[in-house]
């Protein structure tokens, strides 16, 4: 069993945050509790799985029980306590800002920790930011935001350089998590907010985004 460090902790905090995220999106899919669960699973897993394989290690999901019982829990708790409202779309957008903040700080320092360069670290921790997300869009037939031309890779890419950046300063690591995690959760709420877009080719930088509410 992985021992308890401030890195565990946030890898499981975002695990419970795109496992709800997930099965948020599964509940406006109006799936059954299984597919809910498969979907909040799956979508908390996947970023993790993707970084340790990269990083040669042995998936945390595999040999830590803690990973899959966050995941599964927090799946079953959204699927029976979800708020009978017409904004569950919404919510899956603030927590899957939250879980890309989470996700793309430990992935890029557990890359660091096994010796990957910075810009290697970097690019593992923005595909394990993304990948819950990916994973997410795909089971439930929606085209993954990341695809689209919403600033979402862009804003994790970023995180992963400003928690590289404050590691190698040697700022304590629970201030660094929480200083890029929440860096990088902001920007992307601003992101949406605002309609950020990167450039299409028929639309340009400046086409809107549409409504939150209509996103996964």
């Amino acid at each position: 069993m992985v021992p308890v460090s401030p890195l565990l902790v946030a890898d499981l905090v975002g695990i419970a945050v795109f496992a709800a995220s997930g099965a948020t999106a599964g509940v406006a899919k109006r799936l059954d509790l299984f597919g809910v669960v498969f979907v909040g699973f799956s979508a908390a897993l996947g970023g993790g799985i993707m970084r340790d394989v990269f990083v040669n290690v042995q998936p945390n999901a595999f040999v830590d029980w803690r990973y899959a019982v966050v995941a599964v829990l927090t799946a079953a708790a959204t699927f029976w306590l979800h708020p009978a409202v017409s904004r569950l779309r919404w919510t899956v957008l603030v927590l899957d800002a939250a879980g890309l903040g989470l996700f793309v700080v430990t992935g890029t320092l557990k890359a660091l920790d096994a010796g990957v360069p910075p810009i290697g670290a970097c690019i593992i921790g923005m595909i394990t930011g993304i990948g819950g997300g990916l994973v997410r869009d795909l089971l439930t037939g929606e085209i993954p935001t990341v695809l689209r031309r919403e600033i979402y890779a862009v804003a994790g890419l970023i995180g992963c350089v400003s928690v590289a950046a404050l590691d190698a300063t040697h700022v304590r690591r629970p201030i660094a998590i929480a200083l890029a995690a929440t860096f990088t959760f902001a920007l992307r709420m601003v992101a949406i907010r605002r309609n950020w877009s990167a450039p299409t080719p028929g639309g340009g930088s400046g086409a809107r985004n549409p409504d939150p509410d209509e996103h996964s």
